[in-house]
């Protein structure tokens, strides 16, 4: 059974999720810790659970995302698991994350890239990748059936979704993500979105007020 702690990290207050199971194995979902203060709440949880750390995933690259990879690829020796479409991103991270106020000199390497129907596995845990861009080229989510969750990252929130005014961002495809990759979800999935509170599939068919 996946296990998921959920972490709240820089001034964007991204989601920052580590998913583990009974092998202790896990994986670490857009790590976006800042600070040494951010860098240390990850670290002491990993420790205190005795996990050991298979990849870090992202559902996208937009700066406020891949704040925390450097670190991440430091401390546990592993690499960035991005789509293709992500690169540009990072490319163009460190002067990106001046504009906002971010201090950024490198984010970690890139070890694999992952792509729709892909299945991430780690301990007795696996996730299904679909592609979902409209809020950034490059988005993903990860689709667990078993535990009937998906992490979204910033394609869909609670009662929200994603900007699509941002470079790349193209709200009609953000619409087709949405309707054709995750609303064919049963309603009692859970969404676990890159910001704010967890919501549901169903919850989102009746109240979003986007769609």
């Amino acid at each position: 059974m996946i296990n998921i702690k959920k972490f709240v990290f820089n001034a964007f207050q991204v989601n920052t999720y580590v998913l583990y199971d009974e092998t202790k194995a896990c994986v670490i979902i857009d790590p976006a810790n800042y600070d040494g203060f951010e860098d240390k709440a990850l670290k002491d949880f990993i420790e205190k659970e005795n996990l050991n750390v298979k990849a870090q995933l992202y559902t996208h690259c937009h700066i406020d995302h891949v704040l925390g990879s450097a670190f991440v690829g430091k401390t546990y020796n592993v690499g960035m698991s991005i789509h293709e479409a992500s690169r540009g991103f990072l490319e163009k991270a460190s002067s990106q994350a001046n504009v906002y106020g971010f201090n950024l000199k490198e984010t970690a390497k890139v070890d694999h890239i992952i792509k729709e129907g892909d299945n991430i596995i780690f301990g007795n845990s696996e996730m299904e990748v679909v592609y979902t861009p409209g809020h950034a080229d490059g988005s993903v989510c990860f689709i667990n059936h078993a535990q009937k969750f998906v992490i979204t990252g910033d394609v869909l929130f609670y009662e929200s979704i994603g900007r699509s005014d941002l470079p790349t961002g193209n709200l009609d495809l953000l619409f087709e993500s949405i309707t054709k990759k995750l609303f064919t979800l049963d309603d009692n999935y859970t969404v676990y979105p890159g910001h704010g509170p967890e919501t549901s599939i169903g919850h989102e068919k009746v109240n979003n007020p986007f769609l």
